[in-house]
């Protein structure tokens, strides 16, 4: 069972990491055309080529994971992000604006390994559910919080503001690498990884990993549920607006629906699934996605529009109960079918899965669009069906502790088997 005062710490990190990215992600165009004088579509140009970076990062970071320990790599990747917003006052050209933005990308490539697997060394079992969600809750409220502070920054209208607000974000890099490097890690793991590393790390390195054709199957089905998650910030908002004819002003509050939702119900959603298998609850999280999808896409026949905006709510919120079926309990499963002596690796390969879809999602989701909007939420819907099926039928070949949340060797399993054998007896004695 992971210690409060682990938990506490671990959360606060995050709390401090997301109010920083928070105030940063909404205007990270803004920010460059502001400094550098450049056309929005140049800047877009090169952030998106800068960004290529953090598929390099990913790799990496699974290599330092497994040879130095995931909390020295989570700090390490958060100072370098840190670095890399300190710089970005310091931009005045094309060539200073791609350095600044690669390095930032290269932390951000580091940090989906990384943190996987200090999570997996800090929470077993049913608890690393339980962190896991409120780690999803908490950073929505994070990003929510964080944004509000910008845009009541930028509404002073002061050229200032925009620096002061990727400094604040560095700070917040900064501030999370502190809190994190408190936390200790369970077995020594922090000060003897680089030991443990050469003698009980398997020779091969990502060989290993590809190897794994189960776990290579779990990898490969989550890209069309990446694709998924990609749709409320690329391609929703052009389809309620352009397609549906509800007003912009509303494309907001269904953002609200998501991350207030996600903020408020995470933790007692998760609470209740621990229970339950991770594969199925997966399987029902992407089930769920693909009819929210499907509801997207027969609101392109609805003529009335107070009908089509009560569809849009509803889909988007059946969206947001997908995404918490789906998310926390996907990243406990796959975290646990990892091997502990190449967990960075392991973590490292299944991360493209996300960092792939993210990269094309702006392209791909957009051409589909143009071509026709209905036969892009079919596709995403049939897409995460498959997902789904896939999950089930990977289940007898992952690992137990991957499938159950709770073990027999997970204390407050133990704990709730002791009460209700003791309510057990006592009944009977009565």
């Amino acid at each position: 069972m992971t210690r409060p005062s682990t938990r506490v710490r671990y959360m606060a990190g995050m709390v401090v990491d997301a109010t920083g990215s928070g105030m940063y992600l909404p205007l990270s165009l803004l920010f460059f055309h502001h400094v550098t004088g450049l056309p929005i579509e140049r800047v877009g140009v090169i952030m998106t080529a800068a960004a290529l970076f953090s598929l390099v990062g990913n790799p990496v970071a699974g290599v330092l994971v497994d040879r130095f320990g995931a909390r020295a790599v989570v700090v390490g990747g958060y100072l370098v992000r840190a670095a890399g917003f300190a710089t970005y006052p310091l931009v005045d050209s094309p060539l200073t604006m791609f350095l600044a933005v690669a390095l930032v990308a290269f932390g951000d490539g580091s940090y989906p390994p990384s943190i996987q697997s200090f999570v997996a060394a800090i929470a077993r079992g049913a608890d690393r559910d339980r962190l896991l969600a409120a780690q999803r809750s908490l950073r929505n409220a994070g990003l929510g919080a964080g944004g509000l502070i910008a845009g009541a920054a930028l509404g002073l209208g002061s050229g200032a503001a925009y620096r002061v607000i990727v400094l604040v974000s560095a700070a917040a890099f900064v501030g999370a690498a502190l809190i994190l490097r408190t936390i200790p890690v369970p077995g020594g793991q922090a000060r003897t990884a680089g030991r443990a590393a050469e003698t009980a790390r398997p020779s091969g390195g990502y060989r290993l990993v590809l190897r794994d054709r189960t776990f290579l199957a779990l990898t490969l089905q989550n890209v069309p549920t990446a694709f998924g998650y990609m749709v409320l910030s690329v391609a929703l908002p052009v389809y309620v607006t352009q397609e549906l004819g509800v007003p912009a002003s509303l494309v907001g509050v269904l953002y609200a629906v998501n991350t207030v939702g996600i903020a408020l119900l995470q933790i007692p959603v998760t609470r209740r699934l621990i229970r339950y298998r991770r594969t199925r609850t997966v399987a029902t999280g992407a089930a769920t996605f693909a009819v929210s999808f499907a509801v997207f896409a027969l609101l392109a026949g609805v003529t009335v529009q107070s009908v089509a905006l009560a569809g849009v709510f509803a889909a988007t919120a059946l969206f947001t109960l997908g995404e918490m079926l789906h998310g926390a309990p996907l990243s406990a499963l796959v975290s646990s079918a990892a091997p502990e002596e190449t967990h960075g690796r392991y973590m490292a390969v299944y991360q493209f899965s996300w960092a792939i879809p993210i990269t094309l999602a702006p392209a791909v989701l957009t051409a589909l669009l143009s071509l026709s909007p209905v036969s892009m939420w079919l596709l995403l819907a049939g897409g995460v069906a498959c997902s789904a099926l896939t999950m089930l039928r990977l289940e007898p070949r992952l690992p137990a502790r991957a499938v159950h949340a709770r073990t027999p060797e997970d204390p407050e399993e133990t704990d709730d088997r002791r009460a209700a054998a003791a309510e057990t007896q006592k009944a009977g004695v009565d």
